[in-house]
């Protein structure tokens, strides 16, 4: 989603006449060190890693908005679910026939990928005894390769991504299957450092409540519907599914 976020950049600087340079964050994003510099002004970022920082450094960086997906499943809120998946041509029907099979994940600071997964385990009373072998693959997409190869059972994915990819390569749409949806949690949110000051945080804000014409293209074609408001502390139920999951830790 690159070819998004760099034009999201471009719209701000169409819109508040400022220079506006996107660049790709390399590290583990739990760990940035990034963030502890305070050196970006904005960033499109996770939810977990998001509510990970504001807790330690709550006058850094603050949401400002989130994306609403065009889907019907989401019903018109800025939400998302973690998409539990399975080869088309598996047995595998329900959660519970996933136990003691092969699973990846893109990164244990992932909340869809991980983290949301270990929690489904703790809410609904298994032990540790349910995970087979954890491979952790690097992405999504890659996640998505392996389970429709068969080198891995099953994934939990973003339910965004996976539309995403779909869409991108809809041979892959005959690889896979749906076998349970976890969620929904908060879409990640857009955040503004708060150095920026108040002012051109809301002038940023409300830019992107109100995208122009060449903007909502992009929009249309990533499937989002538009832009809505939210806090920081919209956030929290993340660091708690996050705080919860420690108990199944099984990253390396």
């Amino acid at each position: 989603m690159f070819w998004f976020y760099s034009a999201v950049g471009a719209y701000l600087s169409r819109a508040l006449a400022i220079e506006v340079e996107t660049v790709q964050g390399l590290d583990n994003p739990l760990k940035d060190p990034l963030l502890g510099e305070d050196w970006l002004d904005i960033a499109f970022i996770c939810g977990l890693p998001f509510i990970r920082h504001y807790q330690v450094a709550p006058n850094q960086l603050k949401a400002i908005v989130a994306p609403v997906m065009q889907a019907q499943r989401y019903q018109n809120c800025p939400v998302y679910f973690s998409d539990v998946i399975v080869a088309s041509n598996s047995s595998f029907k329900t959660f519970d026939d996933l136990a003691g099979k092969t699973w990846c994940y893109n990164d244990p600071g992932s909340n869809s990928g991980y983290n949301l997964l270990l929690h489904r385990l703790i809410s609904t009373g298994k032990n540790s005894n349910f995970l087979g072998k954890a491979i952790q693959s690097g992405s999504h997409q890659r996640s998505m390769q392996l389970v429709a190869e068969g080198e891995v059972d099953y994934a939990a994915i973003d339910s965004t991504v996976l539309e995403q990819e779909l869409r991108n390569f809809p041979l892959l749409a005959h690889s896979l299957q749906i076998i349970e949806s976890i969620g929904p949690c908060p879409m990640p949110p857009i955040v503004a450092a708060q150095h920026l000051g108040a002012t051109l945080i809301e002038s940023v804000q409300l830019a992107l409540l109100n995208p122009d014409v060449q903007l909502r293209s992009f929009m249309d074609k990533a499937q989002m519907q538009r832009y809505v408001a939210v806090e920081s502390e919209d956030y929290q139920a993340i660091a708690d599914i996050y705080d919860s999951s420690r108990l199944f830790d099984v990253a390396e």
